[in-house]
Protein backbone atom coordinates (compact mmCIF):
# COMPACT_ATOMS: atom_id res chain seq x y z
CA UNK A 1 0.00 0.00 0.00
CA UNK A 2 0.83 3.69 -0.40
CA UNK A 3 0.89 4.67 -4.09
CA UNK A 4 -2.38 3.97 -5.88
CA UNK A 5 -3.59 5.12 -9.30
CA UNK A 6 -6.59 7.44 -8.92
CA UNK A 7 -9.73 6.72 -10.94
CA UNK A 8 -9.67 8.57 -14.26
CA UNK A 9 -13.06 10.05 -13.38
CA UNK A 10 -11.31 12.21 -10.77
CA UNK A 11 -8.70 13.92 -12.97
CA UNK A 12 -8.22 15.20 -16.47
CA UNK A 13 -5.18 14.90 -18.68
CA UNK A 14 -3.95 17.72 -20.88
CA UNK A 15 -3.78 16.99 -24.60
CA UNK A 16 -0.81 19.32 -25.00
CA UNK A 17 1.33 18.91 -21.87
CA UNK A 18 2.03 16.42 -19.10
CA UNK A 19 0.02 18.54 -16.67
CA UNK A 20 -3.12 17.05 -15.18
CA UNK A 21 -6.13 18.68 -13.48
CA UNK A 22 -7.02 17.00 -10.20
CA UNK A 23 -10.78 17.10 -9.56
CA UNK A 24 -10.89 15.50 -6.12
CA UNK A 25 -11.47 18.80 -4.32
CA UNK A 26 -12.47 22.35 -5.16
CA UNK A 27 -8.87 23.52 -5.61
CA UNK A 28 -8.79 21.79 -9.01
CA UNK A 29 -4.98 21.75 -8.86
CA UNK A 30 -3.10 21.73 -12.15
CA UNK A 31 -0.18 19.46 -11.41
CA UNK A 32 2.99 19.22 -13.48
CA UNK A 33 4.75 15.89 -14.02
CA UNK A 34 6.61 14.92 -10.85
CA UNK A 35 4.76 17.45 -8.69
CA UNK A 36 2.00 17.26 -6.09
CA UNK A 37 -1.14 19.32 -5.48
CA UNK A 38 -1.94 21.60 -2.55
CA UNK A 39 -2.84 18.64 -0.31
CA UNK A 40 0.56 17.03 -1.03
CA UNK A 41 -1.11 13.62 -1.24
CA UNK A 42 -1.67 13.38 -5.01
CA UNK A 43 1.19 13.27 -7.49
CA UNK A 44 1.45 13.46 -11.25
CA UNK A 45 3.60 10.56 -12.42
CA UNK A 46 4.08 10.50 -16.18
CA UNK A 47 0.73 12.18 -16.80
CA UNK A 48 -1.32 10.01 -14.43
CA UNK A 49 -2.61 10.94 -10.96
CA UNK A 50 -1.53 8.78 -8.04
CA UNK A 51 -2.63 8.83 -4.42
CA UNK A 52 0.69 8.79 -2.54
CA UNK A 53 -0.82 7.85 0.84
CA UNK A 54 -3.35 5.15 0.03
CA UNK A 55 -3.72 2.94 3.10
CA UNK A 56 -1.57 5.18 5.30
CA UNK A 57 -3.22 6.85 8.28
CA UNK A 58 -2.06 9.07 11.11
CA UNK A 59 -4.38 7.85 13.83
CA UNK A 60 -6.96 5.21 14.72
CA UNK A 61 -9.17 5.37 17.79
CA UNK A 62 -12.62 4.44 19.09
CA UNK A 63 -14.28 7.68 20.28
CA UNK A 64 -17.66 8.74 21.60
CA UNK A 65 -19.54 9.99 18.54
CA UNK A 66 -20.25 13.23 20.41
CA UNK A 67 -16.52 14.01 20.17
CA UNK A 68 -16.72 14.49 16.39
CA UNK A 69 -18.89 16.50 17.31
CA UNK A 70 -22.16 14.81 16.37
CA UNK A 71 -24.77 15.14 19.10
CA UNK A 72 -27.84 13.93 17.21
CA UNK A 73 -26.43 10.96 15.27
CA UNK A 74 -26.28 7.60 17.06
CA UNK A 75 -25.93 9.37 20.45
CA UNK A 76 -24.30 7.38 23.21
CA UNK A 77 -22.39 5.12 20.78
CA UNK A 78 -18.75 4.85 19.79
CA UNK A 79 -17.34 5.57 16.36
CA UNK A 80 -14.04 4.27 14.99
CA UNK A 81 -12.06 7.39 14.07
CA UNK A 82 -9.57 7.39 11.22
CA UNK A 83 -7.21 10.29 10.51
CA UNK A 84 -4.88 10.78 7.57
CA UNK A 85 -2.35 13.37 6.46
CA UNK A 86 -2.60 16.62 4.52
CA UNK A 87 -5.36 19.11 3.80
CA UNK A 88 -6.88 21.01 0.90
CA UNK A 89 -7.08 24.26 2.89
CA UNK A 90 -4.21 26.25 4.40
CA UNK A 91 -5.85 27.50 7.61
CA UNK A 92 -3.48 29.63 9.66
CA UNK A 93 -5.17 28.54 12.89
CA UNK A 94 -5.19 24.79 12.19
CA UNK A 95 -5.66 22.83 15.41
CA UNK A 96 -4.31 19.63 13.80
CA UNK A 97 -1.43 21.17 11.85
CA UNK A 98 0.94 18.38 12.87
CA UNK A 99 -0.92 15.95 10.60
CA UNK A 100 -2.41 18.37 8.08
CA UNK A 101 0.55 20.64 7.27
CA UNK A 102 3.78 19.70 9.06
CA UNK A 103 3.47 15.93 9.26
CA UNK A 104 6.98 15.47 7.82
CA UNK A 105 8.32 16.89 11.09
CA UNK A 106 6.00 15.35 13.64
CA UNK A 107 4.11 12.30 12.47
CA UNK A 108 4.62 8.70 11.44
CA UNK A 109 2.24 6.86 9.17
CA UNK A 110 0.40 3.67 10.02
CA UNK A 111 -0.20 1.24 7.17
CA UNK A 112 -3.59 -0.45 7.30
CA UNK A 113 -6.08 -2.12 4.98
CA UNK A 114 -9.77 -1.25 4.63
CA UNK A 115 -10.61 -4.73 5.91
CA UNK A 116 -8.61 -4.21 9.11
CA UNK A 117 -10.26 -0.87 9.80
CA UNK A 118 -13.69 -2.46 9.58
CA UNK A 119 -12.59 -5.40 11.74
CA UNK A 120 -11.27 -2.98 14.37
CA UNK A 121 -14.50 -0.99 14.40
CA UNK A 122 -16.52 -4.15 15.01
CA UNK A 123 -14.06 -5.39 17.65
CA UNK A 124 -14.52 -2.18 19.64
CA UNK A 125 -18.31 -2.41 19.30
CA UNK A 126 -18.48 0.81 17.29
CA UNK A 127 -21.65 1.60 15.39
CA UNK A 128 -19.89 3.71 12.78
CA UNK A 129 -16.55 4.76 11.34
CA UNK A 130 -15.54 8.43 11.18
CA UNK A 131 -13.12 10.06 8.77
CA UNK A 132 -11.76 12.87 10.91
CA UNK A 133 -8.74 14.79 12.31
CA UNK A 134 -7.66 15.90 8.82
CA UNK A 135 -9.68 16.56 5.66
CA UNK A 136 -11.04 13.18 4.46
CA UNK A 137 -11.94 14.29 0.93
CA UNK A 138 -8.31 14.18 -0.19
CA UNK A 139 -8.22 10.46 0.64
CA UNK A 140 -11.34 9.73 -1.38
CA UNK A 141 -10.23 6.44 -3.02
CA UNK A 142 -9.25 4.91 0.34
CA UNK A 143 -12.19 6.29 2.33
CA UNK A 144 -14.65 5.15 -0.33
CA UNK A 145 -13.38 1.57 -0.45
CA UNK A 146 -13.24 1.32 3.34
CA UNK A 147 -16.65 2.92 3.81
CA UNK A 148 -18.36 0.59 1.35
CA UNK A 149 -16.94 -2.38 3.27
CA UNK A 150 -18.14 -0.83 6.53
CA UNK A 151 -21.66 -0.37 5.21
CA UNK A 152 -21.74 -4.05 4.23
CA UNK A 153 -21.17 -4.78 7.92
CA UNK A 154 -24.03 -2.46 8.93
CA UNK A 155 -21.70 0.29 10.13
CA UNK A 156 -22.62 3.92 9.45
CA UNK A 157 -20.10 6.31 7.89
CA UNK A 158 -19.21 9.81 9.12
CA UNK A 159 -17.25 12.61 7.43
CA UNK A 160 -15.86 15.43 9.58
CA UNK A 161 -14.95 17.85 6.83
CA UNK A 162 -14.30 21.41 5.73
CA UNK A 163 -16.81 20.92 2.93
CA UNK A 164 -14.40 21.86 0.13
CA UNK A 165 -15.61 19.17 -2.24
CA UNK A 166 -15.38 19.33 -6.01
CA UNK A 167 -18.53 18.72 -8.05
CA UNK A 168 -17.35 15.17 -8.70
CA UNK A 169 -16.21 14.30 -5.20
CA UNK A 170 -19.41 15.42 -3.50
CA UNK A 171 -21.36 13.11 -5.80
CA UNK A 172 -19.07 10.25 -4.78
CA UNK A 173 -19.15 11.06 -1.07
CA UNK A 174 -22.92 11.39 -0.90
CA UNK A 175 -23.11 7.80 -2.12
CA UNK A 176 -21.46 6.30 0.96
CA UNK A 177 -21.52 8.83 3.85
CA UNK A 178 -24.43 8.85 6.30
CA UNK A 179 -23.57 11.82 8.51
CA UNK A 180 -21.52 14.98 8.16
CA UNK A 181 -20.10 17.54 10.51
CA UNK A 182 -19.04 20.42 8.29
CA UNK A 183 -16.79 23.19 9.58
CA UNK A 184 -18.25 26.54 8.51
CA UNK A 185 -15.32 28.72 9.45
CA UNK A 186 -16.79 32.15 8.74
CA UNK A 187 -19.40 33.97 6.68
CA UNK A 188 -16.69 36.23 5.27
CA UNK A 189 -15.23 35.56 1.84
CA UNK A 190 -12.22 37.63 2.91
CA UNK A 191 -11.65 35.34 5.92
CA UNK A 192 -11.83 32.23 3.76
CA UNK A 193 -9.45 33.65 1.18
CA UNK A 194 -6.82 35.10 3.54
CA UNK A 195 -6.98 32.69 6.49
CA UNK A 196 -7.98 29.41 4.81
CA UNK A 197 -6.94 29.79 1.17
CA UNK A 198 -10.40 28.77 0.01
CA UNK A 199 -13.72 29.99 -1.43
CA UNK A 200 -16.66 30.49 0.94
CA UNK A 201 -19.33 30.06 -1.75
CA UNK A 202 -18.11 26.55 -2.56
CA UNK A 203 -18.48 25.53 1.08
CA UNK A 204 -21.96 27.06 1.39
CA UNK A 205 -23.13 25.34 -1.79
CA UNK A 206 -21.81 21.99 -0.60
CA UNK A 207 -23.44 22.37 2.81
CA UNK A 208 -26.79 23.02 1.14
CA UNK A 209 -26.27 20.04 -1.16
CA UNK A 210 -25.62 17.71 1.78
CA UNK A 211 -28.75 18.99 3.51
CA UNK A 212 -30.89 18.73 0.38
CA UNK A 213 -29.79 15.11 -0.08
CA UNK A 214 -31.25 14.27 3.31
CA UNK A 215 -27.99 13.35 5.01
CA UNK A 216 -27.56 13.92 8.72
CA UNK A 217 -25.79 17.27 9.06
CA UNK A 218 -24.28 19.22 11.93
CA UNK A 219 -22.34 22.49 11.60
CA UNK A 220 -19.30 23.63 13.59
CA UNK A 221 -18.04 27.21 13.81
CA UNK A 222 -14.69 27.84 15.51
CA UNK A 223 -14.85 31.39 16.86
CA UNK A 224 -11.54 33.30 16.84
CA UNK A 225 -11.09 36.58 18.70
CA UNK A 226 -11.01 39.59 16.36
CA UNK A 227 -11.37 37.43 13.21
CA UNK A 228 -14.89 36.02 13.05
CA UNK A 229 -16.33 36.91 16.47
CA UNK A 230 -18.48 39.93 15.65
CA UNK A 231 -22.13 39.78 16.62
CA UNK A 232 -23.11 40.63 13.05
CA UNK A 233 -21.13 37.75 11.53
CA UNK A 234 -22.40 35.25 14.09
CA UNK A 235 -25.96 36.41 13.37
CA UNK A 236 -25.35 35.99 9.62
CA UNK A 237 -24.10 32.43 10.15
CA UNK A 238 -27.14 31.63 12.30
CA UNK A 239 -29.42 33.07 9.60
CA UNK A 240 -27.80 30.78 7.04
CA UNK A 241 -28.35 27.71 9.23
CA UNK A 242 -31.92 28.63 10.14
CA UNK A 243 -33.03 29.78 6.67
CA UNK A 244 -31.10 27.48 4.32
CA UNK A 245 -30.88 24.32 6.43
CA UNK A 246 -33.57 24.49 9.07
CA UNK A 247 -33.83 25.10 12.81
CA UNK A 248 -33.27 21.45 13.73
CA UNK A 249 -29.74 21.25 12.24
CA UNK A 250 -27.37 21.18 15.24
CA UNK A 251 -24.92 24.09 15.47
CA UNK A 252 -21.68 23.85 17.45
CA UNK A 253 -19.70 26.94 18.48
CA UNK A 254 -16.17 26.06 19.48
CA UNK A 255 -13.41 27.92 21.31
CA UNK A 256 -10.09 28.57 19.54
CA UNK A 257 -6.64 28.59 21.14
CA UNK A 258 -3.29 30.00 19.95
CA UNK A 259 -1.89 27.50 17.48
CA UNK A 260 0.17 27.04 14.34
CA UNK A 261 0.50 30.39 12.51
CA UNK A 262 -1.95 32.15 14.82
CA UNK A 263 0.13 31.72 17.95
CA UNK A 264 -0.40 35.40 18.78
CA UNK A 265 -4.15 35.17 19.34
CA UNK A 266 -5.67 34.73 22.79
CA UNK A 267 -8.12 31.93 23.64
CA UNK A 268 -11.64 32.80 22.56
CA UNK A 269 -13.46 34.78 25.22
CA UNK A 270 -16.07 32.48 26.83
CA UNK A 271 -18.61 35.29 26.87
CA UNK A 272 -18.67 35.48 23.05
CA UNK A 273 -19.54 31.77 22.90
CA UNK A 274 -22.38 32.33 25.34
CA UNK A 275 -23.50 35.28 23.20
CA UNK A 276 -23.32 33.12 20.05
CA UNK A 277 -25.57 30.52 21.68
CA UNK A 278 -28.01 33.26 22.67
CA UNK A 279 -28.09 34.62 19.10
CA UNK A 280 -28.66 31.13 17.68
CA UNK A 281 -31.57 30.52 20.02
CA UNK A 282 -33.05 33.92 19.09
CA UNK A 283 -32.86 32.86 15.43
CA UNK A 284 -34.87 29.74 16.23
CA UNK A 285 -32.06 27.17 16.11
CA UNK A 286 -33.06 24.45 18.54
CA UNK A 287 -29.85 22.46 19.05
CA UNK A 288 -26.89 24.65 19.97
CA UNK A 289 -23.73 23.37 21.65
CA UNK A 290 -20.49 24.91 22.92
CA UNK A 291 -17.12 23.16 22.55
CA UNK A 292 -13.62 23.49 24.06
CA UNK A 293 -15.02 25.42 27.00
Amino acid sequence: MSTMLVSRELYKKSSKTQKIRCEICANYCRIADGSVGICRQHKNINGELFDESYGIVSSLSPDPVEKKPLNKFLPGTFTYSIGGFGCNMTCLHCQNYMISHEYDRFSRGIKITPETIVENALKYNCKSIAWTYNEPTIHLPFSKKTSLLARQKKLKVIYVTNGYFSDKSINEVLGFVDAFNIDLKSMSEDFYRKVCGADLDVVLDNIKRVYDEGKHLEITNLIINDYNDSVDEIAELCDFVADELGPDVPLHFSRAFPYYRMADISPTRPEILFKAREIAHEKGIRNVYLGNI
